[in-house]
């Protein structure tokens, strides 16, 4: 079977369809879902159920619709929108259509979400009523928006055509593209970007191939997963594409909430979740957890940022089921795997490269470090995005070439490999501190933090120092019902950190900032201590 090729190659070397002769795009499999499971419930939100029949005919019809606007092949369809099965539909109806789905982030402001929709070179636009406020500051500057473009699932509005009106009149007849390993699939906008966002495109042969290999994770036809988290990001729709992959049942969440989460995992029977590191903080210290039923999971994942180890224990003790945290990129490239059951001695870690992916970890002037050292790490893997979208400078930043010419992706983590191949994360490269011309990796002092009694939540970041350059600095969370001063947990913290770590103050703050999938935020708590100057924020 001769190699895909492609008018305009990526940068990043892409598979071959040798290289993956069992290929399925997610829309066909989902039609087979259909053929197979008619009546079995395929998606379900706050009461509204679709069987995979209905799933695929409503699928189909959306398909049918844009295709009647003219939209085809390559062409950019993007969605603002809470998750509902209608968000779904319409996703895997513009994929079937050949089109590539922009899922944009509710969590950006408004003119972050005008340059990613220029960006995209976005024809067509869907939206719900509660996100109206962040198009509507620019709707008349959308020219890339083709006429009758603008479809509102939940709201009437002058310029804007009703979902289900937009959908009614077209045919659930199937709709059959054939879709190519290589077209594009999606665009997701990196997150906390300011000047022109990057867009990742990934490809259907990459996302069918995540779908495939969650099966080593007990991901099939029984699955019952719940999605509590936004679909535009990568960590929602890894899950929710494996699971419509491979014919089990999608639950989605409109937004986060701890105790419903537990309802619906004990009513459902659910048997997968993949949460971010604040959920599992939260749920497990929910007053009602070890109340609900909870011996239906059959596995747990985490990512987007580390899970504490004493989070990780915790876990293990009380919540049935694998526990498995998945370190990565949205752009792909390696990954690590940590089996937390497996090796519980390894919960400070976020495992071990695994599904075919291999890291190094790379010095200041690139060049590959001995096992032990700390440096920048860098992967490769089968999963690796084409490339950042109309942007191959930024693409190019990113890779980094062995001697063999092979491209690995740079992760911008700090970390090292320790003696038993396992990964030990510490900081973001941006968020590294050098005080005194010494590198300070704010993760070891945020775990020191941790296990002060008074401390439920923490952050380092560096802060200037007319002496040393920058200094760490602490914002932390008290424990309810503790009363402990500032300064009485900065001097416990520096009786035991070491002359370049020592904070240069804590501070306690009601709450941290937060992205909607957990990710502290701290270019938000740099600014204002950096605001005038002009490095570091």
């Amino acid at each position: 079977m001769s190699p895909v090729t492609l008018a305009d190659p990526p940068l990043v070397p892409q598979p071959t369809e040798e290289d993956f002769p069992d290929f399925l795009s997610i829309p066909v499999r989902v039609a087979r879902h259909a053929a197979a499971w008619p009546d079995k419930r395929a998606v379900l939100c706050e009461g509204n159920t679709r069987t995979w029949r209905d799933f695929d005919r409503r699928i189909n019809k959306a398909a049918w619709a844009l295709a009647g606007m003219g939209i085809g092949k390559g062409d950019k369809v993007a969605i603002l929108a809470a998750n509902s099965v209608e968000y779904l539909e319409t996703f895997m109806g513009a994929l079937r259509a050949g089109a590539c789905v922009v899922p944009l982030s509710t969590m950006a402001a408004a003119d972050a979400l005008e340059k990613m929709l220029d960006d995209s070179d976005a024809k067509v636009l869907f939206l719900s009523d509660q996100y109206r406020g962040l198009v509507e500051p620019y709707e008349d500057r959308l020219a890339k928006l083709i006429d009758g473009g603008r479809i509102a699932f939940d709201f009437k509005g002058e310029g804007w055509r009703d979902f289900e009106g937009w959908l009614a009149p077209h045919s659930d007849s199937p709709f059959e593209l054939p879709l190519d390993p290589l077209d594009d699939f999606n665009i997701i906008y990196s997150s906390g970007t300011t000047g022109l966002p990057k867009g990742i495109l990934h490809s259907h042969v990459i996302r069918d191939l995540t779908a495939v290999r969650f099966a080593a994770f007990d991901y099939g036809p029984d699955t019952i997963s719940l999605a509590s988290t936004p679909l535009y990001s990568n960590t929602t729709l890894v899950a929710v594409l494996a699971t419509l992959g491979l014919g089990g049942t999608t639950i989605l969440m409109p937004k986060s909430d701890v105790a419903k989460f537990l309802e619906i995992a004990e009513r459902e029977r659910v048997t997968h979740a993949m949460l971010v590191p604040v959920q599992y903080q939260r749920i497990l210290a929910h007053p009602d957890f070890d109340r609900h039923d909870l011996r239906s999971f059959k596995a747990k994942l985490s990512t987007s940022a580390p899970l504490r180890a004493e989070i990780k224990a915790d876990c293990l003790k009380r919540w049935p089921g694998r526990l498995i945290e998945i370190y990565g990129l949205t752009e792909g490239g390696g990954s690590c795997t940590l089996e937390a059951n497996l090796h519980p001695d390894k919960l400070h870690t976020v495992g071990q490269p695994g599904l075919g992916s291999e890291i190094v970890v790379l010095d200041e002037e690139g060049h590959p470090l001995p096992q032990g050292e700390v440096g920048e790490l860098a992967g490769r893997a089968q999963i690796m995005m084409k490339g950042y979208y109309k942007q191959p400078d930024k693409t190019r930043d990113l890779l980094w070439y062995d001697k063999g010419g092979r491209p690995f992706f740079k992760s911008g983590d700090m970390g090292r490999i320790d003696e038993d191949g396992f990964v030990v994360l510490l900081d973001r490269k941006k968020d590294m501190i050098i005080s005194g011309g010494f590198n300070v990796y704010a993760a070891d002092i945020e775990v020191l933090l941790l296990k002060h009694p008074a401390v439920i939540d923490a952050a380092v970041i560096g802060v200037p120092s007319e002496q040393w350059g920058e200094q760490p600095l602490a914002l932390c969370v008290r424990r309810p019902g503790t009363t402990v001063s500032d300064d009485e947990v900065r001097d416990w913290a520096n009786a035991q950190l070491s002359k370049t770590q020592r904070l240069v103050g804590l501070e306690f703050r009601a709450e941290l900032p937060r992205s909607t999938i957990g990710k502290i935020m701290k270019r938000e708590l740099r600014e204002p201590y950096w605001a005038g100057r002009s490095t570091r924020i």
